[in-house]
């Protein structure tokens, strides 16, 4: 099997993974009256991830993959993973709040506000840089940024919400 399309299907598997996680904790924090933020744009979202990822398959599938940049993007999945271990429950790909519920303070969200967005920006360049698609890479970080920026928007308009129910709802 080409390195490439290896790649590929384990980053298509992980969303996967991601989606079916979030569905279930977004079930779970919905039942305990949670209230979500930012819902116009998730079908965006979701359509920015797809698109990245299959043009990805149809440009690279065959291509070798960098071991510096395959070490970046492994990095990068335990930062992941670390963000949704310390959320736990919490963490859904959808702006889910608990009204009253305190800000995470604990993992990486002791260091930054965003760690997962973060990671997220830089894993939308360094796949790419790991096939070979450095143009592919640029064009969709920058992307990318427009999208975190109404995502991040949102997502600060919830967790103030959140700590303030005398605040406006979505």
């Amino acid at each position: 099997m080409p390195e490439g399309l290896l790649l590929l299907l384990l980053m298509a598997g992980q969303r996967l993974t991601e989606v079916m996680l979030s569905k279930r904790n977004t079930a779970k924090l919905m039942a305990r009256g949670g209230v979500e933020y930012g819902a116009g744009h998730y079908p965006l979202m979701i359509a920015f991830h797809t698109v990245w990822l299959i043009g990805m398959a149809v440009l690279a599938w065959d291509q070798p993959v960098s071991r510096p940049w395959l070490i970046v993007v492994i990095a990068l999945q335990a930062g992941r993973m670390w963000v949704i271990q310390s959320l736990g429950e919490r963490w859904t790909t959808r702006i889910i709040v608990l009204p009253g519920m305190p800000l995470a303070t604990w993992g990486l969200y002791r260091y930054m506000r965003h760690p997962n967005y973060v990671i997220v920006a830089v894993e939308i360049a360094a796949v790419p840089l790991a096939l070979g698609l450095q143009a592919y890479a640029v064009v969709f970080f920058l992307l990318n940024l427009g999208v975190l920026a109404v995502r991040i928007r949102a997502e600060d308009k919830a967790l103030a919400a959140a700590a303030n129910p005398n605040l406006a709802k979505p």
